[in-house]
């Protein structure tokens, strides 16, 4: 499945895309693509729910509404640095032993083609495409990889906007740089594992104005989806809805000679095979 959210901000409603031009709504069933909604296993019927409506023909037409990021605010979101072997090269840093942890504030979660927006007091706003895990069940001390599986609710496509003067040249952690509000686009839909072959082979690219920027692929990523959820569930708890950021491809601003970096009035354009495309608009600071 596909799952959805569209209306206003604060005011989405939870939806199955159908194809590209039709959906079911799903509102009357779940209240939300949020915490409660995986925690209570509702994924496990909505299956079923959805084939009923589609034969029913009880099937809506996308419209002109806003579409929101698929789940609600997430419990945490939780991102891995240095997560492609080439991106860390062109970064001039090491690849990592270990996955490098850090978060993200929860309310960067927006939607996919609403504005992002650079902070205030900002010179260095940067872009990053990259695949998001949604987490489906409470997990912790997960024995392996193979059981990280069946924690996850599906795969996201998310931008991990970063300010990098605030996370590199301010001190303490990398969290400052990442947490601006509107620096996470999510979506546009969640698509659950069974509809992706091999998650581990996924192109992903991005681009800022009409020019090419991110060209990678989920192939090189040193530490896959799986081997994540299994190695955070040893350090801390995962909470249903939870979305986990998975690192970026060479490509970014910072690694550009010279280093390039967004200002008002750019357009960012990305995208994930399977996973859909956003498309964001710079703004300035308010």
């Amino acid at each position: 499945m596909k799952l959805m959210r569209i209306g206003p901000a604060g005011a989405e409603r939870p939806i199955v895309r159908v194809n590209e031009t039709q959906y079911v709504d799903v509102s009357d069933v779940a209240r939300d693509f949020d915490e409660a909604y995986f925690r209570s296993g509702g994924l496990d019927s909505l299956r079923d729910e959805v084939g009923r409506r589609i034969a029913d023909g009880r099937i809506e037409r996308f419209g002109d509404e806003r579409i929101g990021s698929p789940i609600g605010r997430p419990h945490q979101v939780l991102c891995i640095g240095l997560n492609f072997s080439d991106h860390a090269a062109e970064t001039g840093q090491a690849v990592p032993a270990e996955p490098i942890v850090f978060n993200k504030a929860p309310n960067t979660v927006v939607g996919p083609y609403d504005d992002v927006r650079i902070p205030r007091g900002s010179a260095k706003t940067d872009w990053e495409v990259e695949l998001g895990i949604v987490i489906g069940r409470r997990a912790s001390y997960l024995n392996s990889p193979e059981e990280a599986r069946d924690v996850i609710a599906g795969f996201v496509l998310v931008n991990d906007v970063s300010e990098r003067a605030f996370q590199m040249e301010r001190g303490g952690q990398w969290v400052k740089g990442k947490s601006a509000e509107t620096f996470n686009p999510t979506g546009p839909w969640l698509v659950t594992p069974d509809e992706i072959s091999d998650v581990n082979d996924l192109a992903m690219w991005l681009d800022v104005n009409g020019v090419r920027r991110q060209t990678g692929s989920t192939a090189t990523m040193i530490f896959d989806p799986y081997t994540i959820v299994h190695y955070l569930s040893q350090f801390l708890v995962l909470e249903p809805g939870d979305l986990i950021d998975t690192g970026t491809p060479p490509g970014v601003g910072m690694g550009a000679k010279p280093p390039v970096y967004l200002k008002a009035g750019d357009v960012m354009a990305l995208g994930i095979d399977g996973l859909g495309e956003q498309r964001q608009n710079v703004v300035g600071a308010r």
